[in-house]
């Protein structure tokens, strides 16, 4: 039996040089020391042996089993050393290699030019509001005094969700909203997208975006939507630029105009820009309609006030000689990664 002790240390000895890994190390043990292993066998048949050779049998099975489970141990702490060494190797890095730049977004044209006209008009002490894309039809429409049978509603190509909700087709609902939240005096402007069931071209888009204007206080005339109109021009295009006022007629206001500046590439010459006529449409306004001003709970015997519309996008395309609109809503970053 001693002979069989000993046969099993160095068997056990040869099989962990061989072990490559925890798994084999594993086996080893199992095959040697477990339930089943080989030296468990030997000592199930101690009970087969005489007195005298019980005691020097068993101090040599376990003297192979510290044997073997110490070298188990160094094994397992030599496959551990070396596993690490190998994944250190993998994962090496050249500190001295030029780093990769990461891509780094930036404003879209849109968002540059929106920045800088709210940037202007809170210097003029206007709020910045926001109101829901998917309007009801009377803060739509009929608050803005077009009724169901009024002309003006065949000019707009609405989308309707059912008879009473529609996707908003201008942000002069703000007019109203704001109207019912706030007491005058206030100021505000209300960026935000609209929708129009236009097909796409190089001036039209189903989708596009608008910028409401509103104010109401006492004694508030023509005089200061065209004062507040020539600062936010000069601003946004330089000192040197002129307003212009055209008789128009938006249901909403009363009177109306259209508001031209003069263009600022030619500086009003006529250029291919201004079409040769030395002037650019930029916006529609006027003096709000006292029917609007009584559907936004503001007393038109006391206040009055004056709005105005700003269609980004047209700004956007003047400010960055752009010529066709689609190329603000395709995303091709040949043509974004230029501003």
């Amino acid at each position: 039996m001693k002979e069989q002790i000993e046969q099993i240390r160095q068997a056990a000895a040869a099989a962990l040089d061989s072990a490559q890994d925890a798994q084999q190390l594993e086996d080893v043990r199992i095959r040697f020391l477990g339930k089943k292993g080989e030296l468990t066998a030997i000592l199930k048949q101690m009970g087969s042996l005489s007195a005298e050779e019980r005691p020097v049998i068993g101090q040599l099975a376990n003297e192979v089993r510290e044997d073997i489970n110490g070298r188990i141990a160094a094994k397992g702490a030599e496959i551990k050393k070396a596993q690490l060494e190998k994944r250190l190797l993998g994962e090496k890095i050249d500190v001295t290699m030029p780093g990769v730049q990461p891509l780094i977004g930036h404003k879209h044209p849109l968002s540059i030019v929106l920045d800088e006209i709210k940037e202007i008009f809170m210097g003029m002490g206007f709020d910045i509001a926001e109101g829901p894309e998917v309007e009801y039809d009377y803060y739509n429409f009929e608050a803005l005094n077009i009724p169901k049978d009024h002309p003006a509603r065949d000019t707009q190509d609405t989308f309707y969700i059912d008879d009473n909700i529609v996707l908003r087709t201008q942000t002069s609902p703000m007019q109203i909203r704001f109207m019912e939240a706030h007491k005058p005096p206030f100021r505000m402007i209300a960026p935000g997208r609209v929708f129009r069931s236009d097909a796409v071209d190089a001036t039209h888009s189903p989708l596009f975006n608008q910028i409401e204007g509103l104010v109401v206080d006492k004694g508030i005339s023509m005089a200061d939507l065209k004062g507040s109109l020539e600062t936010f021009a000069k601003r946004l295009y330089g000192e040197d630029t002129r307003i212009r006022l055209r008789p128009h007629h938006f249901p909403f206001t009363e009177p109306s105009c259209e508001i031209d500046v003069s263009c600022f590439k030619c500086g009003g010459k006529g250029c291919p820009m201004c079409k040769g006529e030395g002037w650019i449409e930029i916006l529609g306004g006027g003096m709000v309609h006292p029917k609007v001003l009584k559907n936004g709970g503001v007393d038109p015997d006391e206040y009055s006030g004056y709005a105005f519309g700003i269609g980004l996008e047209r700004l956007v395309m003047f400010r960055f000689n752009i010529d066709d609109m689609r190329l603000l809503y395709e995303n091709d970053l040949r043509f974004l990664s230029q501003f």
